[in-house]
Order: C-alpha cells, then structure tokens, then sequence
C-alpha cells in the first residue's frame, strides 16, 4: 500500500517538474525577446544582479545606530516592568 502511494507521489512530482520547467522555458523565451528589443542594453542593476545572484539572494544586514538601540532597550524594560507590575498584581 504504501508503495502506491509513493510512486502516485513521484507521479505528480514529476508531472509538476515538467510542467514548471516548460514555463522556465516559455519565460526565458520572454526575457530573451525583451533583451532583443533592448537591443543588448542592460540596465546596471539587472547586470549586477545576473552577475552575482547569490550576492543579492542573501540579506543585508540591519546597522542600528546608538541611539536606536537604546530607544529599544528602553522600551522593552517599560514593557518588563509592566509585565511584572501586573504579574505582582495578580499574585
């Protein structure tokens, strides 16, 4: 039983790789016709972009500055001091 259900499950995903590699195909046909009417021009970011695609797939790291992390530091300790205001209350 549950050998059918495996190859009814390689079944589907084959049927979903062919069917998603068709329409890689087709968009690729597209970017290629849109670059043909740009005659080569590329602009910079889409250059750098297919340059490097595993530089832009990973994020930036966020830069908080001083003053920003102590705005944040100070708004979680009020919401502590509130949490334990009214852990107090009920205890």
């Amino acid at each position: 039983m549950a050998k059918g259900k495996t190859d009814e499950n390689a079944a589907i995903l084959e049927y979903a790789l062919r069917h998603l590699e068709r329409e890689r195909e087709e968009i690729q046909a597209r970017i290629e016709h849109i670059r043909r009417q740009l005659g080569g021009r590329v602009s910079s970011s889409t250059a750098a972009a297919e340059a490097s695609p595993a530089a832009s797939a990973e994020p930036r790291k966020r830069v908080l500055s001083e003053a920003a992390r102590k705005r944040i530091a100070a708004a979680q300790r009020r919401r502590w001091a509130e949490h334990h205001k009214e852990k107090a209350k009920t205890a």
